[in-house]
């Protein structure tokens, strides 16, 4: 019996000895499975190229989630395995002060009223915590000195819980009216940093791989697409809400499996509108998956063999690859399923109207709505032609030229105008979503980008200038520090004048070798916190290999640190520190660099390398040493006795 289904063939060579006696039914049935093997496996066949294309972010952007507890909890067993094998153990700490003592007590007498018992245990604790670090725990998790010690350990010992229920008390003066105010402030505290993050991070997730499947770039800024469109609180009822009602269907068990399926698409159906009203949300996505649950289901299954290899890799190959493998397929899956319920017109289907997340617009479109940025590209782009060889080389590598003209503040100025259009083009030339053409655009005038022009060339005066600035403001800083801390003025540094060295070559350095960076701020941070942490090390390094192991900074006791010469929270602060320079202070410096006439900024230049270089010679053989500078043996005795 001929057919013009020529899938009938390939059923005859599975079963020859019953295909002449099956029924038509029968035989459209397997082609319907056989075609739904084959749509998963072309679903799947995408969401590689998805995944292939953008996986530093996708990649990325699940690891945030199991972070945070959002998803993927489970991917994260390799880290919780380390941790609790190299971590520094509280329960020891505890145990050293008494079998019985520990944060439960504290908390104990603050709802006891015993504040000031409380109070007690709490230093207790702290102390047998900075004990335990000194003696056996592992010297990168210091918890002895700093900033970030001391914040773990007033959380770890209860010592910030007393001193909140002590200042409130003693405003109200009551501490049955303080117990209620802990317990709710709190609970909001908990509960709205959920709310706003943990809860409503999948949508934010689903938007970036929505855009990612249509567009070959993913800005980390489209994160933040929520809050340019005024809708983060939306998103986060609408995904409570959800959260609510399958809560409420798993007390039934096979509800809960059903409905978690139903209610499968919610998150990316708030990702693509997240105007829809939660209600509507739910009901949208209970019908887009009617006769799909089965469908959905079976696609988790064809997972397990990942699954089963996340499980044998202690989640590292969940991590690496299966998680945003999982997300990518389903983003696929979600398109599918919206394109049919729009074909079949399902009720609130018109509300899914982002069109331009699955199909590019037109290229008279998008001429349209970003006319001004057609024109900036017509523009031809500035260059300095009267830069060559050398000069050419430093000013293309390093962005520092020898002398300032008018043709390069004009270059400057047209580096400013393309970075502040550098979006709209990706935009205009179908590379990134066009958010103009959003349901939800964004403003289409944004004053503050481009007020400070960070892409520019230095001048060799402006360097040295910005040099000596940053180390006058850094030994600023730690003179300050030290004055507020200890009451008096200690001058800070190896040499003798008013400079710390280490705060200005650290800012020349990122301003010169990552010049190239500018144009990506992620990139820029980590990289700046990198060279800072290397100069700062072997800063240190060659001090002490100098100096018969003098040391001008110590930071043994803080928290992750790499042999006292390097910090987690100097690392942070340089890394702060170098967006603020790029992007900021240099800039502004420069500015007004500018305004000082030659005649007087050259002398002012060479008269302070030569006060400077006075200063090297002087100190190589007198360093400037003594109480507050280089005591910190001492020191570190000290705050390991406290």
């Amino acid at each position: 019996e001929k057919s013009e289904n020529f899938t009938v063939p390939r059923l005859f060579f599975f079963v020859p000895f019953r295909a002449s006696r099956m029924s038509d039914a029968r035989i459209n049935t397997l082609c319907t499975k056989e075609n739904s093997m084959q749509t998963r496996k072309s679903l799947k066949q995408q969401a590689k190229l998805n995944l292939k294309k953008h996986y530093l972010i996708f990649a990325a952007l699940c690891l945030i989630a199991g972070f945070i507890g959002s998803e993927f909890n489970s991917s994260l067993t390799i880290i919780s395995s380390t941790n609790s094998e190299t971590a520094p153990s509280d329960v020891a700490s505890v145990a050293a002060i008494g079998p019985k003592l520990g944060m439960g007590d504290v908390i104990a007498d603050i709802f006891s009223g015993n504040l000031e018992e409380g109070s007690q245990k709490a230093s207790s604790l702290t102390a047998s915590i900075v004990e335990q670090s000194k003696e056996n725990g592992n010297p990168v998790f210091g918890r002895s000195r700093g900033v970030f010690s001391s914040l773990i350990n007033s959380v770890t010992s209860g010592s910030l819980l007393v001193n909140i229920a002590m200042a409130v008390q003693s405003i109200i003066k009551s501490h049955n009216a303080t117990v209620a105010i802990l317990i709710l402030f709190g609970a909001l505290i908990f509960c709205g940093g959920w709310f706003l993050t943990i809860n409503v991070y999948p949508v934010i997730s689903r938007r970036m791989f929505l855009e990612g499947r249509c567009y070959d770039e993913v800005h980390v800024y489209r994160s933040l697409f929520l809050l340019k469109i005024k809708r983060w609180i939306r998103a986060a009822s609408t995904m409570l809400l959800y959260r609510i009602f399958q809560y409420l269907w798993w007390i039934t068990i096979i509800g809960g499996i059903i409905k978690h399926y139903s209610y499968y698409m919610v998150p990316y159906i708030v990702a693509e509108n997240p105007d829809i009203p939660p209600r509507t949300a739910i009901r949208l996505s209970c019908r887009m998956m009617k006769g799909h649950k089965w469908e959905c289901f079976v696609h988790t299954l064809t997972f397990i063999g990942w699954n089963i290899l996340g499980f044998a890799t202690l989640g590292l190959s969940n991590i690496l690859f299966t998680n945003p493998y999982k997300v990518a397929f389903f983003t696929e899956y979600y398109a599918q399923l919206r394109q049919l319920a729009k074909d079949n017109q399902i009720e609130n289907s018109h509300l899914l109207n982002d069109d331009y997340l699955y199909i590019k617009a037109d290229r008279e479109s998008l001429e349209r709505v970003y006319s001004d940025v057609a024109a900036a590209t017509a523009q031809p782009a500035a260059k300095l032609t009267e830069l060559k060889g050398i000069q050419k080389f430093i000013a293309d590598i390093f962005g520092v030229t020898f002398r300032s003209s008018k043709k390069e503040q004009a270059y400057r100025q047209d580096q400013a105008r393309r970075i502040r259009v550098a979006r709209e083009i990706e935009a205009l030339e179908s590379k990134a979503y066009p958010t103009r053409l959003s349901p939800f655009p964004s403003e289409e005038k944004r004053d503050w980008i481009g007020s400070v022009h960070y892409i520019r060339h230095y001048s060799i005066w402006s360097v040295i200038m910005i040099f000596f600035t940053l180390a006058f403001i850094g030994w600023l800083w730690e003179v300050s520090l030290h004055l507020i801390t200890d009451g008096e003025f200690v001058n800070r540094g190896v040499l003798h004048g008013p400079w710390l060295p280490i705060y200005g070559t650290g800012s020349v350095l990122i301003l010169l070798l990552l010049n190239k960076l500018r144009k990506y701020p992620m990139l820029e941070f980590i990289s700046a916190t990198a060279l800072c942490g290397c100069v700062e090390y072997f800063t240190a390094y060659h001090l002490e290999m100098t100096h018969n192991g003098q040391k001008w900074w110590d930071y043994t006791g803080y928290y992750l640190n790499l042999d006292g010469r390097i910090c987690a929270e100097g690392l942070l602060t340089f890394g702060l520190g170098g967006m603020l320079i790029v992007y900021v202070l240099a800039p502004i410096l420069d500015n007004l660099i500018q305004k000082i006439s030659r005649n007087i900024l050259i002398p002012l230049c060479a008269a302070l390398i030569i006060l400077y270089s006075c200063d090297q010679l002087y100190s190589s053989k007198h360093p400037n040493t003594g109480k507050g500078i280089t005591d910190y043996t001492a020191s570190v005795a000290y705050y390991l006795e406290i």
